[in-house]
């Protein structure tokens, strides 16, 4: 219903703007034929072992009752969403290296903008919410289970994806309605804020304006708050008299600081810092890692550091091979 909605609205506004430009084309990653066969198959193979991790942990929370617990629900969750984040822009960057033209639509470059930075906000809310969840379990044992109950759980969750996919649908339709004369190249790999915002014939201090204090607000607060989840979280483990019992905790929320350190890392670089004076490659380079390096390295980062996890996919397999 939401993208019905979003890509009328998105028409509307093409056909109602005066405007030369009907597509974009994106650039991608220039090359020789030799470089764009390797850049094909070195994606290609990334996505479908992304595919494949996320979607294993998705069918093992599914599947074992032993992980209908708070923590692994919202790990489930998370890897369904980090499926639906590496395909907002690799099949379209597969298509485009071997694309003559390269062109994207207008309502499709912008559709891909909403859904990218949809995403990667509702990524941002759910590392908050683990974050709070290791909080409780570390800090409030004693009221972890009446606290973060399964309903509690999934109230979570869908106020994650409601507000993830609000938080930019109105910058979205505004910077749509921005006069596009030409150029339409785009020096990158997907369609993001910063170049559309670039090619627009009129200057639009205004919707810039909005796009980094929104991008600041979300990146900035939610970091803070996880960080301080983990402050507390850390100050408690020290505590722990027992030395199996620290070990445990930090290797639960090792991997969660490991995901929050490469994604927000990335972020910061490419929407809090200034990006005009760094090189489009720069950009490329940075965008690639928030985007598809680390929906890659989730399922490694928890399925090889968490023994019940290891236990449910073998399972998983199990049930496959047989």
């Amino acid at each position: 219903m939401m993208f019905s909605v979003f890509s009328a609205a998105l028409g509307c506004m093409n056909k109602s703007t005066t405007r030369t430009v009907t597509e974009f084309v994106l650039l991608g990653f220039p090359g020789c034929q030799e470089m764009q066969s390797f850049l094909f198959s070195l994606f290609f193979g990334i996505y479908i072992f992304t595919m494949m991790g996320n979607g294993a942990i998705v069918c093992a929370v599914r599947l074992d009752q032993r992980l209908h617990t708070p923590m692994y629900l919202l790990l489930g969750n998370f890897a369904f969403l980090e499926i639906w984040y590496i395909t907002s822009t690799v099949p379209s960057m597969l298509v485009n290296i071997f694309s003559v033209t390269k062109s994207i639509s207008f309502v499709g470059c912008f559709l891909q903008l909403y859904f990218f930075t949809s995403l990667g906000t509702t990524e941002t809310y759910f590392l908050c919410i683990m974050a709070y969840d290791r909080y409780l379990a570390i800090c409030r044992p004693l009221h972890y289970t009446t606290v973060m109950t399964q309903r509690l759980c999934y109230i979570l969750m869908s106020l994650c994806w409601v507000f993830g996919f609000l938080s930019y649908s109105v910058s979205t339709v505004q910077l749509s309605q921005l006069p596009f004369c030409g150029p339409n190249t785009i020096d990158h790999f997907v369609c993001d804020m910063d170049p559309l915002i670039a090619l627009s014939c009129a200057p639009a201090p205004v919707t810039e304006i909005i796009f980094y204090v929104l991008n600041s607000l979300i990146i900035i607060l939610t970091l803070l708050y996880i960080l301080s989840s983990y402050s507390l979280l850390l100050i408690a483990v020290l505590k722990i008299p027992s030395a199996a019992g620290q070990q445990k905790a930090f290797s639960t929320c090792g991997s969660h600081l490991t995901v929050v350190c490469l994604f927000f890392g990335a972020l910061m670089a490419m929407y809090v810092s200034p990006t005009t004076d760094n090189p489009a490659e720069m950009q490329k380079i940075v965008t690639l890692f928030y985007s598809v390096v680390t929906p890659f390295l989730n399922p490694l980062i928890y399925s090889l550091r968490n023994k019940e996890m290891k236990a449910a996919l073998k399972k998983v397999l199990k049930i496959i091979y047989t």
